[in-house]
């Protein structure tokens, strides 16, 4: 089946979500729209739906206008097994004792390492990007260096492949959210696909707004694989989510942009441990004062 897509971008949040819900109103009618902050520090919104059948191009024109975004671009896709597709291009990933794989490559799970298996059809999070391997990197670090979590949570969690990294090493009970009710459905599926069921909670929630977040708080170690404004913006809740001594390892953040969430983090008392950079993205791990 032929699908077309339609794509602009445009400045501020709230102008953003405005024109994802007009289209949404279209006719005909799009099968998804989605609304995006772009990752390369332009302030810039990106918003586009999909269509099964062409799209009302006058009328996209004048919600541009109207929005103040530039003009839709609109594409025709060719058919595509996309699920195939990704699995062709996902091999699996190794980050320290973390092998992240999916079901596809099952057979390759070496002896010794710790399995995650996230499908291809969930890819974000697959463990490919900079900022998730970074981050299981990271965790592989602490625990290497001694650290036990016994209190973790993963904010923003996509595939929740952080928290069952976590809940892999450490006996205790993890907890995954996100603001997203899409995103805690598949986190919720890729915990039962690896037998963690019990062991990783799924939430939806935005940053730490949930009771069972707060009822778990303090934590000692908080997974936040977000963007950097979110990231900036969750500081001070940060700060008092951890616990004494806690640490954070934060990822979304493109690498000229660290050096601003490290001073807005050192200003909330959590300081830098350790960083590294994978490509364009930077992963902090970062520890508040005992």
């Amino acid at each position: 089946m032929t699908t077309f897509t339609a794509l602009t971008t445009l400045t501020g949040r709230d102008q953003a979500y405005a024109l994802g819900d007009a289209m949404e109103r279209l006719e005909p009618e799009p099968t998804g729209v989605g609304v995006f902050e772009m990752e390369d520090g332009s302030g810039l919104w990106e918003v586009g739906g999909y269509f099964e059948e062409a799209p009302d191009e006058t009328a996209l024109a004048l919600l541009a206008t109207a929005m103040g975004a530039k003009p839709f671009v609109v594409s025709e896709l060719p058919e595509t097994d996309w699920v195939a597709h990704v699995r062709r291009e996902l091999a699996p990933v190794e980050a320290g004792r973390f092998f992240v794989y999916g079901s596809h490559d099952a057979d390759k799970v070496p002896e010794g390492r710790e399995p995650l298996l996230i499908e291809a059809a969930m890819a974000f999070g697959t463990g490919h990007h900079g900022t998730t391997l970074g981050c299981l990197r990271a965790l592989d670090r602490l625990a290497n260096d001694g650290f036990h979590g016994r209190n973790v949570a993963d904010i923003g969690c996509g595939t929740a492949v952080l928290a069952m990294g976590a809940a892999r090493i450490w006996p205790e009970t993890v907890l995954a959210s996100d603001i997203d009710e899409v995103a805690v459905d598949v986190a919720a599926a890729n915990v039962l696909a690896n037998g963690l069921e019990g062991r990783v909670k799924c939430v939806e929630a935005a940053g730490f707004d949930h009771p069972d977040l707060a009822a778990a708080a303090p934590f000692d170690l908080v997974f936040a694989n977000i963007l950097k404004g979110p990231l900036i913006a969750l500081a001070p809740d940060m700060a008092q989510a951890l616990q004494p001594g806690g640490y954070a390892i934060l990822s979304g953040i493109l690498n000229e942009q660290a050096d601003e969430v490290i001073e807005v983090y050192a200003r909330s008392g959590i300081n830098l441990v350790h960083r590294e950079s994978i490509v364009d993205w930077t992963t902090l791990t970062l520890r508040i004062g005992s």
